[in-house]
């Protein structure tokens, strides 16, 4: 049984920083791009980013360049988020999800399995 389980929110005050974590099991998670996504009430779900299984290939969305860094230890079947400068606007339920092979994509439904998220709320 595939899982992926979300760790790592919080509250913390802007300009805070936290750093997400991804837990994967019963997958062979090298071979799986790990794709990142929030959702605030009321809003859309929103593709942050993701990076590849090799880890050699990452993408950031313009909406969080510069203050989102995705990174994975496959040996832990982990990928992370760091996620620095924290705006009231970060305040989100954040998913991950996993999709076979080398193709990240923004597109939720296009991956085969997803976490059950992890809430960050920033204070301003």
């Amino acid at each position: 049984q595939v899982q992926l389980v979300e760790s790592g929110g919080g509250l913390v005050q802007a300009g805070g920083s936290l750093r997400l974590s991804c837990a994967a099991s019963g997958l062979t998670f090298s071979s799986y791009s790990v794709g990142w996504f929030r959702q605030a009430p009321g809003n859309e779900r929103e593709f942050v980013g993701g990076i590849r299984g090799s880890g050699g290939s990452i993408y950031y969305a313009d909406s969080v360049k510069g203050r989102f860094t995705f990174t994975r230890d496959n040996a832990k079947n982990t990928v992370y988020l760091q996620i620095n400068s924290l705006k009231p606007e970060d305040t989100a339920l954040y998913y991950c999800a996993a999709r076979g092979g080398t193709r990240l994509s923004g597109a939720f439904s296009d991956y085969d399995y997803w976490g059950q998220g992890t809430q960050v709320t920033v204070s301003s």
